[in-house]
């Protein structure tokens, strides 16, 4: 006996014999029915079986038990009527997986058997055969499996090529199902039919049908969507013309540009897999028990309430590569249906792209700008999953944050969303923001080497094997927290009340508005889900010393002042503050080797490397929108001694644009108020200042009094960032309008503060990212304080003084004189002052002494507030409180107070 298999090669019937008796060494399937009886088989009328798939394992195996259980063979030859083959059996699909293709969908080539057996029963009306559909399973469904290994080669939607086959058989040998449906009658199903293409076309998707409904039965519902967002995605009249337009401009065939899009349409999209997922979440639930304390979920109900009635798209913050397995672990393990992920082509290597494939990511090439055939494809992609209600996920940062803090939207995916969802107006989508706190990071040193000017690395297979290390260490606890979903239908209507009848066109206004307003909530919302976790508190609280090293009495009571004013001034309903006690913070980051304690006869000391305190930076930066607007107020009472209730407000609301843009603080100008009697009254319950109501005045406690240095260091929490801010004005102040482009400025910033820290700062190298200066600049931008013209360039007028001398109000002369300094040595572009403008720079207000305390006062009939004035000449070793002025031609000795120094001095 002589068999043509599916590579076409003749097998003798002794070697088919062989290579049964051998894969039945270690497969042992389980049969259902377990009796032929239950078939209902009629046995005047010949039997043929149909499979799904072409594998020589699943006819060997259909072969076997069809002889176990006394039913008629599979390898028989079948002589009926004027069909002739050598076996009993044909497969519904040759090569690939039709699992997803529509069941009105005709088969491109339906096998010989099947066309055989049509047109015979068109031929004879009294010819008649019973197709018995065996459906034949490698492998439990996934939710059953207890090995990674198994569930790697689960049965799953996907077909699969030999060798996967051939691993799956010896893997799940043991694990195996073989289902024999109840008899089809041919007669039956092609009643009333006499073509023979529409007939066959009719049994193909009888049979297509079945077996859908028998893999849905065993392993759940067909979520991978890749055979048919692949046939419906380049068969969309925009993908067909982009295809003409791109054959057109590059001169070659349709055919080619066809070939091109069809690659770049496989190389987006996700290939879903249920048994990858399964293993993978085996694997991580393994991994997360190793190197974690355990995984904090918060508002979670959210998530449950909303994907009821919503197609959902997560957007989480980017801190870590961890974070995208981190959210599809646990949507699984609740039930929830794992989102397709958004990831970058860099994560598409060897190994590891795959995989994440697999687990549902679709990539993305950071470059598109070129290819419009590309761009429209993946435009297209994105849409047809928002369109038919898929979960999607994708971080609008763009890449991880560096720095811990929350960076400005790109806005490219969202637009898409937002066009997608104007355009088809199916179901109501909402995103879901979340946030997710470590407690430390993998890639903290990493993060570190970059900041510090080092080129970023690519990922590759070796970088992956590489990170296993990471294993061996412990890395605390994991914080999840959901924030309040943005319900897209509700924000449009507040931002375009008519958009549901303006048409979805990208360029439009409206729309450029909507998109960019929906990204600044989006990032708003994901802040205000922020969780505090111990590692925050000791970054906040120590972080703001001297040399970052605190007696250890002095840092609990600091902790205890953060914790309180966390408490009294809440952020929003979503932020989660913890009950974790001082010292049980403190042990947890000595357990997590961020800080290292110092036994001393005098009372044991906290101390932070120059590698820890970078470390902590990125977790102070991940809460330290919670804390600004108090650590504004503890800056300008710590640096002026008596300072009026009114001119705060006034230095507060005047810098608050610019801060609030950076770190995308919630409140709006008009809560100010409260919020900050909120915060003078916490202040006075912690005894950190006291309040004259009468005349209206702020005062910070004597210098003898230790609450004074501990007022000063809440305001320390902001100075970096008032710091990025006075750097760029001076930089600007110093070429003039019209001078700088923005890549200059923000090049300039970067490299001067990378000095400044150098020079004068505790190593801290996110204070200088590029980034932040981007931020910057965009927020004066956004604010009107600055105007590009059609060359790039930057131009500015007298207002940008306002927020020059409110920033100067924060800060001491020392630092102000070191970066005025380095910003006026600058060598970035060839540039004069613009004589047009008054000078930023003026004489800076002294700090009151102890002696004059009681008789000085800051009201708003002071003396004008500025940067430096730019007149006459200074001594270098001039009093921090004199007022000072420095020529701006003169160069002044590098010997001024560091700026850690002159904050404590």
């Amino acid at each position: 006996m002589s068999l043509r298999t599916a590579f076409s090669i003749e097998i003798p019937g002794w070697m088919l014999r062989l290579l049964r008796g051998t894969l039945y060494l270690w497969t042992h399937p389980k049969v259902f029915p377990e009796t032929p009886d239950k078939l209902g088989l009629k046995p005047e009328i010949p039997v043929c079986y149909v499979l799904q798939y072409r594998h020589l394992s699943n006819l060997l195996v259909l072969d076997q038990e069809c002889r176990n259980l006394s039913l008629p063979r599979a390898l028989r030859p079948i002589h009926t009527g004027q069909v002739h083959s050598r076996q009993s059996v044909f497969y519904l699909s040759s090569e690939t997986s039709d699992a997803g293709i529509d069941e009105n969908t005709p088969p491109t080539t339906a096998p010989s058997l099947l066309v055989q057996l049509v047109r015979e029963a068109l031929r004879d009306p009294e010819f008649d055969v019973q197709l018995v559909p065996a459906t034949i399973l490698w492998g439990r469904a996934p939710d059953k499996q207890d090995s990674i290994i198994k569930a790697l080669f689960a049965e799953a939607w996907q077909s699969v090529g030999v060798l996967s086959q051939f691993v799956a058989t010896i893997v799940n040998g043991r694990d195996t199902v073989v289902r024999f449906s109840e008899p089809i009658s041919l007669r039956e199903i092609l009643r009333n039919e006499d073509r023979e293409e529409r007939a066959a076309h009719k049994l193909a998707r009888v049979l297509r049908v079945h077996f859908r409904r028998q893999r849905e039965i065993a392993i759940g519902p067909n979520l991978s969507h890749r055979q048919t967002q692949m046939h419906i995605l380049l068969s969309k009249p925009e993908i067909r013309s982009a295809i003409a337009a791109d054959a057109i401009k590059r001169s070659v065939p349709f055919a080619e540009a066809e070939r091109a899009a069809q690659r770049y349409a496989l190389e987006i999209a996700s290939d879903y897999s249920y048994s990858v997922i399964q293993a993978l979440v085996m694997l991580l639930d393994w991994v997360w028990t190793r190197i974690y304390d355990g995984l904090a979920v918060h508002h979670f109900d959210r998530v449950t309430e909303i994907a009821r009635t919503h197609s959902v798209v997560y957007i989480p913050c980017h801190r870590s590569h961890i974070d995208y397995l981190l959210i599809s672990f646990l949507l699984y393990v609740r039930g929830v249906s794992i989102p397709h992920i958004a990831a970058g082509s860099n994560l598409n290597v060897p190994v590891l792209g795959p995989i994440l494939r697999r687990a549902g990511a679709f990539f993305l090439r950071r470059k598109i700008k070129d290819n419009a055939l590309y761009a429209i494809i993946f435009n297209e992609y994105l849409s047809l999953m928002i369109s038919q209600g898929f979960p999607i996920e994708y971080f609008i940062e763009g890449g991880r944050s560096r720095s811990g803090r929350m960076l400005r939207p790109k806005a490219g995916m969202l637009a898409m969303t937002i066009q997608s969802f104007v355009k088809h107006r199916s179901r109501p989508l909402a995103f879901i923001p979340i946030y997710i706190g470590y407690e430390k990071l993998m890639e903290g040193s990493t993060y570190i080497a970059e900041l510090g000017g080092k080129p970023k690395k690519g990922e590759s297979l070796i970088g992956l094997l590489g990170s296993l290390r990471e294993l061996k260490k412990y890395f605390g606890k994991v914080h999840i927290n959901f924030g309040t979903p943005l319900l897209l239908s509700n924000f449009l209507d507040v931002q375009q009340p008519d958009w549901a009848t303006l048409p979805a066109e990208p360029k439009a206004p409206w729309m450029r508005d909507a998109v960019n307003a929906t990204a600044t909530e989006l990032a708003r919302r994901i802040n205000a889900a922020a969780v505090v976790n111990p590692i925050n508190l000791i970054a906040l609280s120590l972080l703001s010393t001297p040399k970052h090293t605190a007696d250890l009495r002095q840092l609990k009571t600091q902790i205890g002042h953060i914790q309180f004013l966390l408490e009294t001034v809440p952020y929003g309903d979503s932020v989660v503050t913890g009950n974790d006690t001082a010292c049980d913070a403190i042990d947890h980051a000595i357990r997590l080797e961020l800080v290292r304690r110092q036994p001393h006869p005098l009372g044991d000391m906290i101390i932070a490397s120059a590698e820890q305190s970078s470390l902590l930076a990125y977790f102070r930066n991940n809460v330290l929108h919670l804390l600004a607007l108090p650590a504004l107020l503890a800056c300008l009472v710590s640096h002026n001694r008596l300072l009026s209730r009114d001119r705060a407000k006034e230095a507060i609301v005047g810098i608050y644009s610019l801060l609030r843009a950076e770190l995308f603080l919630t409140w709006e100008i008009d809560q100010l108020d409260v919020l900050l009697e909120q915060i003078e009254t916490a202040f006075v319950n912690r005894g950190l200042i006291t309040v004259d109501n009468e005349l209206g005045i702020l005062r910070s406690p004597l210098p003898s009094n230790e609450a004074n240095a501990e007022l000063r260091q809440i305001g320390e929490i902001i100075r970096p960032t008032l710091e990025r801010q006075f750097l760029t004005l001076a930089l600007l102040q110093n070429h003039g309008s019209g001078k700088m482009t923005r890549e200059m400025l923000e090049q300039s910033g970067h490299l001067l503060a990378q000095r400044l820290s150098l020079l004068y700062e505790f190593n801290s190298p996110e204070f200088s990212e590029r980034a932040l200066f981007a931020n910057v600049i965009l927020n004066l931008i956004e604010a009107e304080l600055l105007r590009l013209d059609e060359d790039g360039h930057l131009h500015f007028d007298q207002r940008i003084t306002a927020p020059a001398a409110q920033t100067e109000l924060l800060l001491s002369p020392a630092v102000r004189h070191s970066i005025e300094r380095l910003a006026s040595h600058d060598p970035a572009p060839e540039a004069t002052a613009m004589p047009a403008i008054e000078p930023v720079i003026a004489p800076v207000m002294a700090v009151p002494s102890a002696a004059d305390e009681e008789t000085t006062t800051s009201t708003g009939g002071a003396p004008p507030l500025s940067l430096l004035n730019i007149t006459g000449n200074t001594d270098s070793s001039a009093d921090d409180n004199s007022d000072a002025t420095i020529d701006e031609s003169n160069d002044t000795k590098a010997d001024s107070l560091p700026a850690h120094e002159a904050k404590n001095s």
